[in-house]
């Protein structure tokens, strides 16, 4: 494999963006074309968010401590969720259209595009309508963050630890392509990584052991979801933001060498 120099690095990545940012433009024009349905799907957001954030506040008028957290750090703990959940689901969006892409032939035509295919399949589908409801989680988080008034230095690591988080995010999503191509199937197994990720709502303390130890450790969820906001409150020791880092640099590699096997037995559409 040749090396590519500074300057074609550049072109390539230049290059990408506009092809991102025209796949982009086209699934906005493609969902804000039912203004009727655009209105039900961002309700029925937004009911769903009350409901489980009026769940929390009800957990905590029986009892003024969950595990050591209040309600304003539970509270932190659910709006950071909500805000790695909504921008991973603005960015892989297309994901939850792959079977199709593969049963119908499209991937066949993509794969011979002189571009990364996850471009088409992974970001290709940005989703507007998750846009609109981040900017009130963002405001609603950033009120709930200053209520517990983080040190800067809590502050970076929260930031880094944040994108790790998306970086976890992406792994899962291209596991879900690679097991997509191995079996057609992606909507039970988007299902169960939703099923899951949903566990990183409330902080993985309140979970018994072996449970807490598996989806941190294990299944990265706390790391993904929890750890982001401990670092916020200053409860995350040095050797667990090691670990973070080091899980997701790792469930990264599985993930893409999973994407290289799942190529390698696909038989084109029809094979």
């Amino acid at each position: 494999m040749r090396k590519y120099t500074k300057y074609e690095i550049q072109i390539i990545m230049r290059h990408s963006i506009r092809i991102f940012w025209l796949f982009a433009r086209n699934s906005m024009r493609t969902t804000t074309q039912g203004r009727l349905g655009v209105i039900i799907f961002i309700l029925g957001k937004v009911i769903r968010f009350a409901f489980l954030f009026f769940f929390l506040y009800f957990i905590f008028s029986k009892t003024r401590i969950l595990k050591g957290y209040t309600l304003q750090q539970a509270a932190l703990f659910y709006m950071i969720f909500n805000l790695i959940d909504t921008i991973s689901q603005i960015l892989f969006r297309e994901v939850y259209r792959f079977r199709w892409i593969v049963v119908g032939g499209s991937l066949d035509t993509i794969l011979l595009k002189p571009y990364h295919p996850f471009l088409r399949i992974l970001v290709g589908g940005v989703d507007v309508l998750d846009i609109i409801l981040l900017i009130p989680y963002t405001f609603m988080t950033f009120i709930i963050a200053s209520q517990n008034a983080p040190t800067g230095f809590n502050s970076i690591i929260f930031l880094a630890l944040f994108i790790n988080a998306l970086w976890i995010a992406t792994s899962f999503h291209i596991i879900v392509l690679a097991v997509g191509i191995l079996s057609a199937e992606v909507d039970h197994t988007i299902l169960i990584y939703r099923d899951i990720t949903s566990l990183g709502r409330f902080p993985m303390a309140i979970y018994q052991e072996p449970m807490r130890s598996i989806f941190t450790f294990i299944i990265p969820v706390g790391i993904m979801m929890s750890f982001p906001s401990e670092a916020l409150l200053g409860a995350l020791s040095g050797v667990n933001i090691l670990i973070s880092f080091v899980l997701s640099s790792v469930l990264f590699m599985f993930a893409i060498q999973s994407w290289g096997y799942a190529l390698r037995k696909y038989q084109s559409w029809g094979g």
